[in-house]
């Protein structure tokens, strides 16, 4: 069994029907709770386990990028996607433990670069911009869970 989880950082309030439908569309039914983001009013967040014979983290990234006010991440078992509106999607292979995976092609051609240049490639196949851009987000959900457990 391939296993995915999907946070949808934002999504407008008009939108979330939308969404819901798109990934409905790729996972089949599932139970979507939806909670304020207190960082982006008029938005809405909410956070998806799935478990499938087909890894369907792809084709669900294919579905919601085509919404462009959403911030959302998708992990499956070997790839994280990412996406932003400023940024558009990132993609990357990961290993059993998250950890991202620069081919060997993707170091050649950085290396074959000038320094500042090969820091960039580096940088973006790492998506160093998209993790710099949604850590704010998830940060979110961390001070919500420490909350519940002070009570």
């Amino acid at each position: 069994m391939k296993r995915g989880f999907l946070s949808i950082h934002s999504c407008p309030l008009a939108l979330v029907r939308h969404v819901e439908w798109a990934i409905e569309n790729t996972l089949g039914p599932v139970q979507i709770s939806w909670r304020n983001q207190p960082l982006l009013a008029g938005m809405q967040r909410s956070q998806i386990e799935w478990r499938n014979q087909r890894d369907l983290a792809s084709n669900l990234a294919s579905a919601l990028k085509s919404w462009h006010y959403l911030r959302f991440e998708i992990t499956s078992d070997t790839e994280l996607f990412r996406f932003t509106p400023e940024l558009g999607l990132h993609r990357a292979a990961i290993d059993e433990i998250g950890s991202i995976l620069i081919s060997e092609n993707q170091l050649k051609s950085a290396m074959s670069k000038t320094d500042e240049a090969m820091r960039e490639a580096l940088d973006e196949a790492l998506g160093t911009e998209w993790e710099v851009e949604l850590e704010r987000f998830r940060g979110v959900d961390l001070q919500e869970v420490a909350q519940l457990r002070a009570i």
